[in-house]
């Protein structure tokens, strides 16, 4: 099985027509794609409340990739609230409960910053980052390249299935040390996430300008792209029971089309986009 799906709900405004409320965005985007990616959980830990809302907002064959908050993968810069990794850890894991709880989790989405290297004790880290989340789905991503150098790419492979990460593929450009290859290989039989960065190389990193940020996943696949993704797709499937693909080329409003186009690639059913009301004056 194959889901496909975007990086949040608020900000693809193709998805919706003009004037329509934040509070309704989420039970619209669930017309057009059958899983999304929460974002918010990386920056605060959500409330039980909120992802009780989400679940009720969405059908039942609904499914969330929820990312770690930002304090248990090392990108928070200072002081968290929460006094110690454990009580983090079980904040978070109390958070999601509602959509564990309604089977609606398709994993939990840990990753890495560009400076979370392969060493010893980043490897310890991610052992205890297991611990921590008992039995809960993790999929694992990186964003520095020594984890898949010619040396370390077999090792790091079987240290994910070993330990039981789920492995996330990524599309994304290759720019210096901050970026990781494609590899095509689950590291886990019943689960597999790809996730589409797009391939704005001048702009991934810090260099790319002051604006980089805002322009970072600032990019549309285009058709010969997508089809050879269709084909990496069909590959997979023979080595894992569902794939969750999650477009994250948000910065110029590109991901929605660009799934919907994947989807019809490969024969999948999509839903006309909301009627855009003419800008005249």
């Amino acid at each position: 099985m194959i889901r496909i799906g975007l990086a949040g709900w608020g900000d693809h405004d193709v998805l919706y027509e003009q004037g329509a409320a934040a509070r309704d965005k989420l039970k619209v985007y669930s017309r057009y794609f059958r899983t999304v990616e929460v974002d918010s959980s990386f920056y605060a830990v959500q409330s039980p409340d909120q992802f009780a809302r989400w679940v009720g907002d969405t059908p039942p064959d609904f499914t969330f990739v929820i990312k770690a908050y930002q304090g248990m993968t090392g990108h928070a810069r200072g002081s968290i609230p929460y006094p110690d990794a454990a009580s983090m850890f079980r904040a978070f894991c109390e958070s999601i409960r509602p959509v564990v709880e309604a089977g609606k989790l398709t994993c939990v989405m840990f990753q890495y910053p560009p400076w979370f290297d392969c060493t010893r004790t980043n490897v310890e880290l991610l052992r205890q980052a297991k611990r921590l989340m008992g039995d809960l789905p993790l999929a694992l991503e990186f964003r520095h390249q020594s984890w898949f150098t010619a040396d370390m790419r077999e090792k790091t492979l079987a240290f994910m299935k070993k330990e039981g990460w789920v492995h996330s593929i990524c599309d994304e450009p290759q720019a210096g040390v901050g970026s990781i290859p494609t590899v095509l290989q689950p590291t886990d039989d019943a689960l597999t996430i790809v996730r589409m960065h797009g391939r704005n190389a001048a702009n991934w990193n810090q260099g790319g300008g002051p604006n980089w940020r805002e322009v970072r996943y600032l990019y549309r696949y285009s058709e010969s792209e997508l089809l050879e993704w269709k084909a990496h797709l069909t590959g997979l499937q023979q080595q894992t029971k569902e794939i969750c693909v999650i477009f994250n080329n948000n910065s110029g409003g590109d991901a929605a089309h660009n799934a919907l186009e994947l989807m019809r690639l490969l024969g999948m059913p999509t839903e006309p986009l909301a009627p855009r009301q003419l800008d005249l004056f």
